[in-house]
């Protein structure tokens, strides 16, 4: 159980995430979250100084929670492996496994593998819909500030390079470049289910896996 000043850190992050999604990012100061958390003024000030610092909180427990989803989807063992993790204080992120090691962890049957994507994407769009928005919030402020750039590239790492191994795990021919494809093609479905002109009629988890396994019959394939 988390205590003490890891505690206070996560009310913090989680409170700045909802303001982030209820107000956007102008909404998002050190008295607001004083205010929304039930907290003593100048307690956001003494955790997190700046507002860069504030930003920091607020993605870094928003990669936690994203973490632990992926680690609910993927089964712990396997979402560890892939450097998908959630330390106590800071974002997921570690060394990722190999690609032998994320074949013994995670299915190989194509099937199974679309199911599995397919499951994450739909749990994002239906469940984490907040978490996404802050999230695109905190993207389009990472193109305004170096210091979150660095940070939220950091936080995304792991994901990517876990698309990267699954796909070498597959036999893909250029894992890395077709593993940003994947991330790219999850990105834009969550994207426009949420935030994009598609949010009024979002795809069914059936729809979701007939693409992803459209998508991935095409790089499994391809030389």
């Amino acid at each position: 159980m988390t205590t003490g000043k890891g505690a206070r850190l996560d009310l913090i992050g989680d409170t700045a995430v909802h303001l982030l999604v209820e107000r956007g990012m102008r909404g998002l100061t050190h008295r607001a979250v004083d205010e929304a958390a039930g907290l003593p003024s100048g307690s956001t000030s003494y955790y997190a100084r700046t507002r860069a610092a504030l930003l920091e909180v607020a993605l870094a427990r928003m990669t936690m929670r994203e973490a632990g989803e992926f680690a609910d989807a993927m089964g712990s063992d396997a979402a560890e492996a892939a450097g998908i993790q959630p330390p106590a204080g800071g974002p997921a992120g570690g060394p990722a496994a190999s690609p032998s090691d994320l074949a013994a962890l995670l299915p190989s049957d194509p099937d199974a593998v679309v199911d599995l994507l397919a499951g994450i994407v739909d749990a994002a769009i239906r469940d984490g819909r907040d978490q996404k928005i802050a999230r695109y919030e905190l993207a389009l402020e990472a193109t305004r500030r170096a210091e979150l750039r660095g940070a939220y590239d950091e936080a995304g790492r792991a994901f990517r390079e876990a698309a990267v191994g699954l796909l070498a795990a597959m036999g893909a021919q250029d894992p890395v470049r077709q593993g940003r494809s994947l991330v790219a093609w999850c990105e834009g479905m969550m994207f426009d289910a949420i935030a994009g002109s598609g949010w009024s009629a979002p795809p069914s988890r059936a729809d979701i896996a007939a693409g992803m396994r459209e998508l991935l019959a095409g790089i499994l394939k391809s030389g």
